[in-house]
């Protein structure tokens, strides 16, 4: 089971992929998950084209394994980033806020696999209509920018629709999470929020630290009222935006707030008016440690999990 479909598409060896998180998905970061075992993913956010082939260069520098990169299709960048990606020609690419079916007819000349993420059937029905080589789907127990249905009643519903793979997001941290997913008919999963706690990841150890100390109530989606809602953990920029929507203030001024906190809370470690993202899953969260150890648990723990439900089967005579 775990050596899946989607291990054979991505000539990989356990079926994770990393979020490709804008400000936290760096080169190294996606090194430390290719050479884990999983494959890592670049995170384009609204960088410039330049930077994005400076970490893919980087990356190829330090790993012979496969990488890709998230482009987020509502960047001002998009088109060069595309670019930059068909030139550099990396494994894969997944896709958010946007369709990216204009450009997978390229990106399969150059031998790159496309894998879009998607928040409702109707979506990854289309996105397979368009050629896409699996679906990302992501619940709304993720962090960063979400949807509204769960992991949990969405995959299903996803895997029954298409013939694609499909690769299960949101609220999955540890090998009970990877097995689930199996288990609702995903052929992998795609994992953030326990990634940011790698050691190799670049973002302040403040932020790091309070995605240890989260429980299981800490995240809160803001921004509902724009219509781009965001899970972030607790912090006074959030009461601020529920002050703001409570008010019925316009949309420009919420989205306006919102401006720029990320890269305060990655970069500077800000976190009371920085915008920490978190899924659900930051309670599972304990510690810092390598993105290989934590692939390794993963692994491990979904082994067991297996032997047990196993042994469960065998004792019920089924």
């Amino acid at each position: 089971m775990l050596n899946s479909k989607l291990c054979s598409l991505l000539n990989i060896k356990y079926p994770i992929i990393q979020g490709g998180m804008a400000w936290v998905a760096t080169s190294e970061l996606a090194v430390a998950v290719s050479e884990a075992g999983g494959i890592g993913i670049i995170g384009a956010g609204n960088a410039p084209a330049e930077f994005v082939r400076n970490e893919i260069i980087k990356a190829k520098s330090q790993t012979d394994k496969p990488f890709g990169v998230n482009v987020m299709l509502l960047s001002p960048f998009a088109e060069e980033v595309m670019e930059v990606v068909l030139q550099e020609k990396v494994a894969l690419v997944t896709t958010g806020a946007g369709n990216p079916g204009k450009y997978i007819p390229k990106l399969h000349a150059q031998g790159i696999k496309v894998i879009p993420v998607v928040p409702s059937v109707s979506l990854a029905k289309r996105m397979e209509r368009y050629q896409a080589d699996a679906i990302i789907v992501e619940g709304t127990e993720a962090g960063g920018h979400i949807g509204e249905l769960t992991t949990m009643a969405l995959v299903p519903q996803v895997v029954d629709a298409v013939s694609i793979p499909v690769i299960a997001a949101g609220g999955i941290g540890d090998g009970r999470g990877l097995v689930a997913a199996f288990a609702l008919g995903a052929e992998g999963v795609q994992m953030g929020t326990r990634f940011v706690c790698a050691s190799e990841c670049i973002v302040h150890e403040k932020y790091k630290v309070l995605v240890i100390k989260s429980k299981d109530r800490d995240t809160i989606v803001s921004g509902r009222s724009t219509g781009h809602p965001v899970r972030v953990l607790k912090n006074k920029l959030t009461r601020k935006f529920e002050k703001l929507e409570l008010q019925g203030a316009s949309i420009e001024d919420i989205e306006k707030l919102g401006s720029g906190k990320l890269r305060n809370a990655v970069v500077d470690g800000d976190i009371e008016y920085g915008s920490v993202m978190a899924g659900q899953i930051a309670g599972l969260v304990s510690k810092v440690q390598p993105a290989h150890e934590i692939i390794e648990e993963i692994i491990i723990q979904a082994k067991e999990v297996l032997q047990l439900l196993n042994t469960s089967k065998n004792n019920m005579g089924v």
